[in-house]
């Protein structure tokens, strides 16, 4: 992965391919196809499509966690600084805590492998848990908490390593709609504090319409953008707003089009 200077931009990827073999075939499965997109500094990019198409790998592989076949990914240093190379974080669909460990000890766990100093750890956890609204909770485990409370605690985790890049991969599809609808609102309080830039996934439309401030638009059969659009509503928003509800019909027709057309 390389390492770019550019200033406004936070995340640049060109022309990228990703495929997977196809065991027993001696083929492989293109699951990303000539993707280009910019994530600017600061900024809320959601990427939106279907189940399936390839939105998880391509996190993963802006991550570092998974490779690629052709074109660049390029993480570029915060305000353009040489010597300083970004911190990313990824918050996943699920928690991903161990239940083993204290709340405390789960967010310790990330600081230590990302050698915050020590000295650090009590201050960073208390600030966080308190941003996500679980002041209190560092003695707790997981498996005491609700499923809302756990994804709390992992944003706090991730949040707490301080980071330039927030990859956030469908965080609140395993939650209730009324959990997930007030996670959504929290999530525009705590990252107006934080402001790290984001690169959120998601298959639904209206979640990403009320969060972004830019979406990328994936389709199948292989993955690739069709769309991009800015998102010019003020904050902060409420999702039964006309203009919202406009604009999601709008993607939502742009959406089945493509898809009409891919047969």
């Amino acid at each position: 992965m390389s390492q770019g200077a550019k200033a406004s931009s936070a995340i640049t990827i060109d022309k990228l391919i990703k495929k997977f073999p196809l065991p027993g075939l001696g083929e492989n499965f293109v699951v990303l196809h000539d993707i280009s997109l910019t994530v600017d500094e600061g900024k809320f990019v959601s990427i939106v499509g279907p189940s399936g198409c390839g939105k998880s790998t391509l996190l993963n592989v802006i991550a570092g966690i998974e490779s690629y076949d052709g074109g660049t990914v390029t993480i570029h240093p915060k305000g353009g600084r040489a010597t300083a190379e970004p911190r990313i974080a990824y918050v996943f669909q699920s928690p991903r805590l161990l239940n083993w460990l204290t709340v405390e000890n789960n967010i310790n766990f990330v600081l230590e492998a990302q050698k915050v100093p020590r000295a650090r750890w009590r201050e960073l956890v208390a600030k966080n848990l308190e941003m996500v609204g679980l002041a209190g909770q560092e003695r707790n485990y997981p498996l005491n908490l609700s499923g809302g409370m756990q994804q709390r605690v992992a944003i706090a985790r991730a949040l707490a390593i301080e980071p330039d890049i927030l990859l956030m991969d469908e965080p609140f599809s395993h939650l209730d709609a009324i959990t997930a609808r007030k996670m959504r609102f929290d999530l525009m309080e705590i990252l107006q504090r934080a402001k790290p830039t984001i690169l959120f996934v998601t298959h639904d439309l209206s979640e990403a319409v009320f969060l972004s401030d830019s979406i990328y638009m994936m389709s199948t059969k292989p993955a690739r953008i069709f769309k991009q659009v800015s998102i010019d509503i003020p904050r902060p928003r409420k999702p039964e707003d006309s203009t919202i509800l406009d604009l999601e019909k709008t993607l939502v027709r742009d959406f089945f089009s493509v898809v009409e057309a891919q047969g």
